[in-house]
């Protein structure tokens, strides 16, 4: 039997940072995503899980163009970007995997209403603006911006995921041999109630969406993969250097971006803990990651 390997695709993967958000863009880096996770799948039981952050943002913008309704909440444009990306990787991956079975989940992902998130908003969703745009879209929509390198753009809450309520459907569609992509954007953020579930207005973020995933099918490795080619070092100055293999402890001394490699390092930190491996690394460069030769390894 295959080893399991849960691989978790970034948002800024699909839709490389400075790409206009067009379908042909995005369609063209999930080919490059597809080719790689062809490759990996034929050595690992493969579930996917992708992030949506640029692409939650423009159906956010889109659902501004009619104001005839009330723009629609996170949890269902999440939705929206999870069928969107799902069912575009799932026909790549089905043109270069003919004999194996691609699904594509939409997965609920249980969190805490009062998740301290709520208040204090880091998940970078949208395209990136200059100052004067982001001045403009945020009095007019009531957005938050926070700076994401040398641009702004708008920020909405992460809340920590929870509990995967679809998993028993998950491990059906593992155990019959198929890929699955699942848990797409993170999952649908949904909280209990009194009446039972109910949306949750933010965007989980993938990366711990992926870990938890990866812990509750017990798999062997945790992939993430991103528009970084491994987790660097005083990233952006003469002093840069990669890190090619560290530990949960190691990684806790340094500070990372909490919209960006912040959340990659805290997810791979956490299922090294857990008794995993766990790497980061580029997008082209899937199964070299996995095989120790690329990225960054992260192990106890």
């Amino acid at each position: 039997m295959k080893p399991t390997a849960v691989v978790a695709l970034g948002g800024n993967a699909l839709l490389r940072r400075g790409d206009a958000p067009s379908f042909e863009n995005q369609l063209a880096n999930i080919k490059i995503a597809a080719k790689a996770i062809a490759e990996i799948a034929k050595e690992y039981q493969v579930a996917i899980v992708h992030g949506n952050g640029p692409q939650v943002g423009l159906l956010a913008l889109q659902n501004l163009a009619y104001d005839k309704v009330s723009p629609y909440p996170l949890d269902v444009l999440g939705a929206e970007s999870e069928g969107m990306i799902g069912y575009m990787l799932a026909q790549e991956l089905q043109n270069l995997l003919p004999e194996t079975e691609v699904t594509s989940l939409l997965t609920r992902i249980e969190v805490n209403a009062d998740d301290p998130s709520m208040l204090d908003p880091t998940k970078f969703v949208g395209p990136v603006y200059n100052e004067e745009e982001a001045g403009i879209l945020a009095e007019a929509n009531n957005w938050i911006m926070k700076r994401d390198g040398d641009y702004v753009r708008r920020v909405v809450p992460s809340p920590k995921p929870i509990n995967i309520i679809d998993k028993k459907s998950i491990d059906t569609l593992l155990d019959a041999g198929q890929i699955v992509i699942c848990c797409g954007g993170g999952g649908i953020p949904v909280c209990r109630s009194e009446f039972g579930y109910k949306g949750v207005e933010g965007v989980i973020d993938k990366d711990l969406a992926a870990t938890l995933l990866a812990k509750q099918l017990k798999a062997d490795k945790l992939l993430i993969l991103t528009d970084a080619d491994a987790v660097y070092l005083d990233w952006g100055t003469e002093q840069q250097r990669a890190l090619r293999a560290t530990t949960p402890a190691q990684l806790s001394e340094y500070q990372f971006p909490a919209g960006s490699m912040g959340p990659k390092v805290e997810a791979a930190a956490d299922f090294a803990q857990f008794g995993g491996r766990a790497y980061i690394g580029a997008l082209e460069e899937g199964l070299e990651v996995l095989a120790e030769r690329a990225g960054t390894c992260v192990a106890v």
